[in-house]
């Protein structure tokens, strides 16, 4: 925050407390708190008037306990401007310390499932173990894979058993914890826009639909063959290795229409899970491995 507006914050803060302070005192009608009147503030409302009477004395002292208060805690604390408060307070560290806390204490509950292998926690007897693992990918991965880990347009589906990596359990692991960058090359420049059509409506054959009419189906074969073996294969089934998707299964991770096709073809794609080692502990990536192994194999 720049000085000037630090200033300003603090100006308009400190304004606000004192100008009710002023206003608290200024209004006080008696020195002695329990004083009446039998005047009225000289207006009628629906028949009932009101006395002008002063605040009750509990009631004063209770406005005056919070303008202490307030000030208290602005000095103890940030409030006003850049000031940073005597305590030397911030939300960040107390939520590191929260968190330290939250570790010491979950830290033998997350190890106990942790030492056990992927397919042990799988078992009914460590479905308690499967339910961290659930919570922890709510936590961490639905925002991209869904709630139900049922994917979305180039965030893949984890429960249909289709693994562009593989699907074992030490695949998943690695996947989870050091991430994957997967790259569809743009191949616009080099087959040119009827060449696209053409591949794509050969890919969409691939797996039981039909050509776009007006494409030349044997020339998007050759160009397949040419161009795109080399990461799905011959058979066009995919490749682990470099995380190329099977064609022939009807399963698409940008949408299998042949404008969606078209376009993964022409302009290429760029796919990126983000490495959870850093963000996350071995045992709680052990847990949502599980978890994620266990969506496909229900």
């Amino acid at each position: 925050m720049s000085a000037f507006w630090s200033a300003w914050v603090t100006v308009i803060t400190l304004a606000v407390i004192f100008g009710c302070t002023w206003l608290l005192f200024a209004t006080r009608k008696s020195e002695k708190f329990k004083e009446t009147t039998d005047q009225t503030v000289g207006h009628s409302f629906d028949g009932i008037e009101e006395y002008d009477n002063p605040l009750p004395q509990w009631w004063f002292y209770l406005f005056v306990a919070t303008v202490i208060f307030g000030l208290g805690y602005l000095m103890l604390y940030p409030g006003l401007g850049n000031f940073k408060g005597m305590l030397g307070w911030t939300s960040a560290n107390q939520w590191e310390a929260e968190m330290q806390h939250a570790e010491e204490v979950y830290r033998p509950v997350f190890a106990k499932y942790a030492a056990l292998s992927i397919e042990d926690l799988q078992k009914p007897e460590n479905e308690a173990g499967l339910k961290m693992g659930q919570r922890m990918f709510a936590n961490n991965c639905s925002v991209c894979h869904g709630s139900a880990g049922t994917g979305a347009i180039g965030f893949p589906n984890l429960t249909d058993n289709d693994w562009l990596y593989g699907g074992d359990p030490a695949t998943i692991k690695q996947t989870i914890a050091n991430g994957r960058n997967g790259g569809m090359p743009a191949w616009a420049d080099v087959l040119g826009e009827d060449g696209v059509r053409d591949v794509a409506s050969y890919v969409l054959t691939l797996s039981g639909q039909e050509a776009a009419p007006g494409t030349d189906v044997a020339n998007g074969e050759k160009q397949f063959q040419a161009l795109c073996t080399a990461c799905h294969g011959a058979d066009a089934k995919g490749m682990h290795a470099l995380g190329a998707p099977n064609l022939t299964d009807d399963i698409w991770l940008y949408g299998g229409s042949f404008k969606q096709v078209a376009h993964s073809i022409r302009a290429g794609r760029a796919g990126v899970m983000p490495a959870q080692k850093d963000l996350l502990s071995e045992d709680k990536i052990q847990l949502i491995s599980a978890y994620v192994y266990s969506l496909s194999n229900k």
